[in-house]
């Protein structure tokens, strides 16, 4: 049986106001200066630049008998609410280093020919039948940006019957495949690596370590790829300066074909650092880039419309209709700049904790330097909430006197180290990074003889630990580092 019944409960819920200003905070200075630019446009109330008309200073009061069933009162709109009673508002007394008269330097987008297209254009020298040149074109749309065909040849068949009413076999599409196989770059259209390497080395110069090396790839493939060279010696009956030669004539072939070719035909992205830090008579100073505090005011028909309607005696239906637009407006005139405001004073406190609490760091450039640091003790300190630190952190950079860093790269956690003192864990990774640098390469450190190591140099951690922190440094296993 089905009832109704009455429940009350107290919740908290962000309103849309507070859910758009976590979304500003969050963006990046380019970004912000898309958003800024898209509520420009949509908000005819809002206008940047410098305003040099005085701002209209008596209170918009409306009488309610003037507006018969609509009720607008003196408190609903309140111009003192969205424009100051002094001549220059105090949001525009901010000091902004990014003026109308910085030389304006915009990204150009990348154009060419694209991979596919420079593909198709070396296939047109071929001399194919209708049914090749579909079946190949289909293979070429079919390659992947770093210029493998991933999919089987079997989906290939059934799609191109299914897209393009060309009805073949098996045979057919790798008899057409061995026509792509020759478009350049060379190993293009390879269907996995060990097909990639080989297609390299047929098209070089056939030497006695090319024609080894070739050997290995299509006959040693798995024992090349684990590092076992003690069997690809057996097996081969070679000598090991052989083999050198051999794997030096592999290393240098390319196991992504595409990518030399495609990457040429996109834009390189360019990070806008949104702070500043500087070393001045060995103090750090702070700024927060000019282009995030623009110069806003409500636009000057607004004003005049305004005193117009005051001023008329009579107030009509359009009149009315109007005043209610421009309330609306004026509301989220006002919210922006308020929320920009904010924006401003939330980025510039929490990057100037960070910047106090990695002093050492900043002062010296010495990652070693930086300390343990998580999202809670930076917004412990400014008496924000986490999701706040960490829309700033995630999205935002800033220019230090050693190059351009992504700001979460600050934060890092901590562990106990043999004297009792807590050291961020990038200290860690730092000096393993640097052991296995300098390691043997005959004889690779395993993780148990590296965990050994740096217990040595005062950071007693489990070999399951380094394993974790190797990974992190996108640094394989020992046996995969070992070398001839």
């Amino acid at each position: 049986m089905l009832k109704q019944y009455l429940h009350y409960k107290l919740s908290q819920k962000l309103s849309p106001q507070q859910i758009q200003l976590m979304k500003l905070i969050q963006l990046p200075t380019q970004a912000f200066e898309q958003r800024l630019k898209q509520e420009l446009e949509e908000n005819p109330a809002l206008e940047s630049g410098k305003d040099q008309e005085e701002t209209y200073e008596e209170e918009f009061d409306v009488n309610n008998n003037d507006l018969d069933n609509e009720q607008i009162n003196a408190d609903d709109i309140n111009v003192d609410d969205y424009l100051s009673d002094d001549e220059i508002p105090e949001y525009r007394l901010h000091a902004n280093n990014y003026s109308a008269d910085d030389e304006q330097k915009t990204i150009p987008f990348a154009s060419g020919t694209s991979f596919t297209q420079h593909l198709i254009d070396q296939l047109n020298t071929f001399p194919l039948e209708e049914t090749q040149y579909q079946i190949a074109e289909f293979l070429i749309g079919s390659i992947d940006d770093s210029g493998y065909i991933r999919r089987p040849l079997l989906d290939i068949m059934d799609d191109l019957a299914f897209t393009q009413n060309v009805y073949t076999d098996k045979k057919t599409i790798e008899s057409v495949l061995k026509v792509v196989h020759l478009l350049d770059p060379a190993g293009v259209g390879a269907r996995n690596l060990q097909e990639c390497l080989v297609l390299q080395l047929h098209r070089k110069t056939q030497t006695p370590n090319t024609a080894l090396a070739t050997n290995i790839i299509e006959s040693g493939f798995e024992q090349f790829t684990k590092k076992h060279y003690k069997k690809l010696l057996q097996k081969f009956s070679i000598t090991e300066l052989q083999l050198k030669d051999a794997i030096l004539e592999i290393e240098r072939l390319n196991p992504k074909p595409g990518s030399s070719y495609s990457n040429n035909s996109r834009s390189i992205e360019h990070v806008v650092p949104d702070f500043t830090i500087k070393i001045t008579e060995g103090e750090l100073e702070l700024s927060l880039n000019g282009r995030n505090a623009p110069e806003l005011h409500v636009s000057r028909p607004y004003n005049e419309m305004l005193k117009g309607y005051k001023a008329s005696k009579e107030k009509t239906k359009s009149q009315k209709d109007a005043v209610q637009f421009i309330k609306q407006k004026l509301d989220a005139a006002k919210w922006f700049i308020d929320a920009i405001k904010q924006r401003q004073h939330t980025l510039f406190i929490t990057m100037s904790t960070i910047m106090y609490y990695q002093k050492n760091y900043f002062l010296s450039g010495d990652e070693q330097q930086l300390r343990p640091m998580i999202l809670k003790d930076i917004a412990d300190k400014i008496e924000m909430d986490i999701s706040t630190v960490s829309r700033v952190a995630n999205s935002k950079y800033v220019d230090t006197p050693y190059g351009t860093k992504l700001i979460k790269e600050f934060f890092s956690e901590s562990m106990t180290n043999d004297q009792g003192e807590e050291v961020s864990t990038r200290e860690i990774k730092s000096i393993l990074e640097i052991v296995i640098a300098e390691e043997d390469k005959k004889k690779p450190l395993t993780d148990d003889k590296l965990a050994v190591i740096l217990k040595e140099k005062g950071y007693p951690i489990a070999r399951r630990t380094v394993a974790k922190y190797r990974e992190q440094l996108d640094l394989p296993v020992a046996r995969l580092r070992k070398q001839l």
